[in-house]
């Protein structure tokens, strides 16, 4: 499958995240409750835009880590956006914290390391792939949406090794699995929503 998802061609065509975030959704959380369980200073909590969410993460960058996340509720799901940050789906503390007790869909672009996709239920892990290698997958369960992945055009069956094989638009598709699962298509609209924002605590 080479066709590009028509829905989430935005993603590239204008390029709003850029070369590294992470967006996740988190099932029937508020989004104050999952800023405190990702771990924030509860002292900068306040209401902000998409473009102030970015602002504010690059003028308090991490090496590891993005400087302010933001989260906003989308029916009975919460968007959260980690500018600069993969935290949710790379750190095994954080994204347990966050999916104790409800489930996780998180998407991550690293421009300079491994993308991911990950699925984490009640603290742990169940599929967790780079979208680049959608056969090496892990967790707990990791064969769990083999023909979501399929609709997606993440072939769970895929061989690096076939000169012929190719994950064509990786972050697009990781969108239209995380979207069959959630039944939320990541669109330009949530941009446009107001997020709770906060910067996260040192470690």
């Amino acid at each position: 499958m080479t066709e590009r998802p028509e829905e989430f061609r935005w993603l590239s065509d204008s390029d709003p995240l850029g070369e590294i975030y992470c967006v996740s959704f988190v099932r029937g959380l508020s989004p104050d409750e999952v800023l405190r369980r990702f771990g924030v200073d509860e002292g900068t909590l306040e209401e902000v835009a998409f473009n102030e969410l970015e602002e504010r993460s690059v003028e308090s960058m991490r090496d590891d880590a993005a400087g302010y996340i933001g989260a906003a509720k989308i029916g009975d799901w919460t968007l959260v956006i980690e500018p600069g940050g993969w935290q949710i789906a790379g750190d095994s503390e954080i994204g347990g914290r966050v999916s104790r007790g409800t489930e996780v869909v998180s998407v991550c672009c690293h421009e300079y390391a491994s993308d991911t996709f990950a699925y984490l239920v009640g603290g742990e892990p169940v599929v967790w792939f780079d979208p680049m290698l959608p056969d090496a997958r892990s967790g707990s369960d990791p064969d769990r949406f083999v023909e979501e992945m399929r609709e997606a055009g993440l072939d769970p069956e895929y061989d690096i090794d076939d000169d012929d094989s190719h994950i064509d638009f990786p972050m697009e598709r990781s969108f239209a699995l995380a979207s069959r699962i959630t039944g939320l298509p990541f669109s330009p609209e949530m941009l446009k929503l107001r997020f709770v924002g906060a910067e996260p605590l040192e470690d």
